[in-house]
């Protein structure tokens, strides 16, 4: 009986997955605040009460993420593009192309049938690839960020915006406002600015099938709607996509840990 944790230590929130024998036992999240050392900690703590472990159950812990360095008290690190991999080919053994959109960047990750990485791209000088871009817009539009993707699947067409940068795409956004153009065109707009940024990122690496959406922007229905519309094909998505990169780390784990036995 093999059981081992990973901990992604993202820009917004601390993930931890534990596994046994490669089955998801435990996940847990936090936001990261300005103790994200501190929040890792209680964040394992409560994966392990809700899996009825105790610490010294753990075989190996592995870390990744922005703030992998936060988690001192891991036995080991991967690259968040490595965990990426291990994830994608984990949930779906298909997988071969991964895009993870979260809060502050987004990446895509080619993998092997093992869910080992063979190449990557990272589109990390702009926001208005991922999460936060999508929070901007919607304080500027006065809407719940919430209800950004299902206003969005209202509109028939999409008004154009510059999605080069957060600063040009806010002002565009207002400009519109100012025109009266319907908040539900706008918001597709935002999204297909985004779509737009991600998916000549993934061309840049090339797209091979089957495709597979992880990160906390793959919840939301706008994004993923006008991402398949660009891309042009289907996209596979976890029931808990945020999880992803904690998964991925824990696999990871429970190998270097076999590796030591």
């Amino acid at each position: 009986m093999m059981i081992s944790a990973g901990i992604d230590m993202g820009t917004q929130r601390v993930k931890v997955a534990i596994i046994k024998d490669k089955q998801i036992i435990a996940q847990s999240q936090n936001f990261s605040g300005f103790e994200p050392a501190k929040v890792a900690e209680q964040t394992l703590k409560e994966a392990l009460e809700s899996a009825k472990l105790s610490r010294e159950d753990i075989e190996h812990i592995t870390a990744t993420g922005a703030g992998v360095n936060m988690a001192s008290f891991a036995d080991s690190t991967i690259s968040m593009m490595g965990a990426d991999a291990k994830a994608g080919a984990y949930y779906f053994p298909s997988a071969r192309t991964i895009m993870d959109v979260g809060a502050e960047d987004a990446r895509a990750v080619k993998c092997d049938e093992n869910g080992v990485m063979m190449d990557f791209v990272v589109n990390a000088r702009c926001a208005a690839g991922a999460g936060t871009f999508i929070e901007a817009m919607a304080r500027a539009l006065e809407v719940e960020m919430n209800d950004m993707g299902s206003l969005s699947l209202n509109a028939e067409r999409a008004s154009p915006i510059n999605a080069s940068c957060v600063i040009f795409a806010e002002s565009d956004v207002v400009s519109l406002i100012h025109r009266e153009e319907p908040k539900s065109e706008i918001a597709r707009a935002i999204f297909d600015a985004m779509a737009e940024r991600v998916s000549s990122m993934v061309n840049r690496l090339g797209v091979t099938p089957d495709v597979v959406l992880i990160g906390g922007v793959a919840k939301d229905v706008g994004f993923v709607a006008s991402l398949k519309r660009r891309l042009g094909i289907d996209i596979l998505i976890p029931e808990e996509p945020i999880y992803a990169g904690a998964v991925g780390a824990a696999l990871v784990a429970a190998k270097r840990a076999k590796r030591r036995h």
